[in-house]
């Protein structure tokens, strides 16, 4: 197998929920060697409250869809952090590590000594990236965030849902994923740093940062405009149609953005040139967008009459954007992303085989990545006590009976 470009490179991951694992996951998908720390009195709390593998509850730790999802080609060791034992390990892991990533609430790691100066004395040239919804400085640095606080914020909110409705939350933890790859984009770009002066780095990402940062239209509408941007629906400034339409089936949806006068006239076409479409409200582009209700709703009458794939296939051959509203199941028989090998089958060792999504990107052709089980909680305490830090069974079972491994 060749080489992955991150081979060599060792992450310590304190890590919980979904945006520093994800990132952490990048990384080992792309061949860093992540030891993600626990311990028993402390999991990673998506394996207590991740959907469970045939819904079962109550089974342990290791049965949590979602943390295996979030967690793939990682190690794991459990470690007791409020034991001053267990902090001299980890700080020994450290030592022979190029990475630290943790998103735990502001002041944690200064309390129990895993800060970025503590670690620095360790390990000169130690990366340490620090994750949390508002930040590591500023007047809210310690304020609690999950997504949904994040989305409101960050304004996401305020441009999600339908003019005149309240704001709208997302369907999924979209600031978290979005923080989990700027986390790893980040990482990334520290390494090079080190590699051309040697120099380790302290990152700093706010979640509720890389949310906005995602919305640079608000942001110069308001800048340049004086002009505050309100919940618009399924609507573009300058295109119409542009929407979501119902198709022929039981909540079947189809998008569909006529960009110009060319995909306008192929369009109309494609529906037999109707009666509606020559009056004057449709004639030009400023017309139909600001009769886009009416617009609407004479496309609507088109599109439910057809099934998705007609729609979708009828339009792209003219030109014209279009694609289904897809739901999950959708995606995982989806014939391009079968071809792409998007999903790959992965094989835990509690839960058995089960699709999982690899990296939105292909090298030379060919699927990219490395991919193995989450890891079960504590499975790799040996290789990292009696390997990497050379630990005798002697003592590596009085930690255990102390429960500093634990």
């Amino acid at each position: 197998m060749k080489k992955l470009p991150l081979e060599g490179v060792r992450i310590v991951d304190f890590t919980q929920i979904q945006a520093g694992p994800q990132a952490t996951m990048w990384l080992a998908v792309m061949g860093a060697e992540v030891i993600k720390v626990e311990s028993r009195q402390r999991p990673d709390m998506l394996r207590l409250y991740g959907q469970l593998r045939d819904g079962q509850a109550g089974i342990g730790l290791n049965r949590s869809s979602v943390f295996a999802a979030l967690n793939l080609s990682k190690k794991d060791c459990t470690l007791n952090l409020t034991q001053p034992r267990a902090v001299e390990l980890v700080k020994k892991i450290v030592g022979i590590s190029d990475v630290v990533v943790e998103n735990f609430t502001s002041g944690v790691m200064e309390r129990l000594g895993l800060d970025y100066a503590s670690l620095r004395q360790v390990k000169p040239d130690i990366i340490m990236l620090s994750t949390s919804g508002p930040g590591r400085t500023g007047p809210e640095r310690s304020y609690l965030a999950y997504a949904a606080i994040i989305h409101a914020f960050s304004g996401l909110c305020s441009l999600s849902g339908y003019p005149g409705r309240p704001p709208n939350q997302m369907g999924v933890m979209w600031s978290d994923v979005l923080a989990g790859q700027t986390g790893a984009f980040t990482v990334l770009a520290a390494l090079h740093h080190r590699d051309r002066t040697g120099q380790g780095q302290y990152l700093d990402l706010s979640m509720s940062e890389a949310t906005l940062s995602m919305m640079p239209e608000a942001v110069m509408d308001y800048t340049m405009n004086r002009r505050v941007r309100g919940c618009e629906g399924n609507r573009d400034d300058i295109m119409a149609p542009h929407g979501c339409y119902p198709c022929r089936g039981e909540d079947r949806w189809v998008a569909i953005a006529v960009e110009n006068e060319q995909q306008w006239r192929n369009f109309c076409r494609i529906i037999g040139d109707p009666a509606w479409s020559r009056e004057e409200r449709f004639s030009d582009p400023i017309s139909r967008w600001r009769h886009q209700d009416d617009l609407d709703r004479l496309v609507a009458d088109w599109t439910r009459t057809r099934q998705q794939s007609e729609i979708t296939q009828t339009l792209q051959e003219a030109g014209i954007a279009a694609g289904p509203s897809c739901t999950v199941t959708d995606l995982l028989e989806d014939d391009h992303l079968q071809e792409r090998c998007f999903f790959c089958e992965v094989d835990h060792p509690e839960m058995g085989r089960a699709p999982m999504a690899r990296p939105p990107w292909n090298v030379d052709g060919k699927a990219f990545g490395r991919y193995e089980p989450a890891p079960l909680l504590g499975e790799h305490n040996d290789y990292v006590f009696r390997t990497l830090l050379g630990l005798s069974q002697d003592e590596i079972d009085r930690l255990i009976e102390d429960r500093v491994i634990y």
